[in-house]
C-alpha cells in the first residue's frame, strides 16, 4: 500500500517486496528433473529475471549459453560447472561474462538454492555448441503461468512478479 505522502511519477510501478523463500511450495516451478525456480522478479522491459534455483537431490541443468551477463549468489549447499574447476558454496558470488557457456550439477542430495540474476536468456547447446533451444523473460513467464493454473494459484499469480 501506498503512503499517502509519497506521489509515485505516472507509469511508475509500486515496489516488490516478497518472502524470497516462499512457505507454499505451490510457488517454486519446475525447470528440469529435481531442479525447480521461484520468480522473483520478471523484467519484461530489460529482458531479465532474478530467480532461486533450487535441487533438492543430484540433478544437472542441461548445458547452456548466456549472450549477456548473468550474477549469482549462492545461499545454500554446493554445486559446479563441468566444465570449470570451481566449487560454488554459500557465500560465494559468481559473475559469468556475456559467451559463457555451462553444464551446473549438484552431486549431492543435499538441497541446493542460489540466487540468480539472469540478462538476455539463457540458450541451450549441444556438446557441438549448436542451440538446442532457449528460455528468456517471456519463456520464464510462460512456465509460471502453466504450473501456477496447475497447481490451483491461478495462471495470473506470476503477474505480481512482472515489471
Amino acid at each position: 500500500m501506498q503512503d499517502e505522502n509519497s506521489v509515485l511519477p505516472p507509469f511508475a510501478k509500486q515496489d516488490l517486496i516478497i518472502d524470497a523463500e516462499p512457505e507454499d511450495e505451490r510457488v517454486w516451478v519446475p525447470q528440469a528433473p529435481n531442479i525447480w525456480f521461484r520468480p522473483l522478479l520478471l523484467n519484461t522491459t530489460a529482458g531479465a529475471w532474478f530467480n532461486l534455483l533450487r535441487v533438492r537431490r543430484s540433478g544437472v541443468l542441461t548445458r547452456h549459453r548466456h549472450p549477456a551477463p548473468v550474477y549469482g549468489y549462492v545461499i545454500k549447499g554446493h554445486w559446479h560447472y563441468l566444465e570449470h574447476d570451481f566449487v560454488a558454496s554459500p557465500g560465494k558470488f559468481l559473475f559469468e561474462p556475456p559467451g559463457e557457456t555451462h553444464t551446473l550439477v549438484v552431486d549431492s542430495d543435499d538441497e541446493m538454492i542460489t540466487l540468480f540474476n539472469v540478462n538476455g536468456a539463457m540458450i541451450y547447446v549441444d556438446e557441438n555448441g549448436t542451440t538446442i533451444g532457449y528460455e528468456d523473460v517471456f519463456t520464464k513467464i510462460q512456465m509460471c503461468m502453466k504450473h501456477y493454473h496447475e497447481v490451483g494459484l491461478g495462471s495470473d499469480y506470476v503477474e505480481q512478479f512482472i515489471r
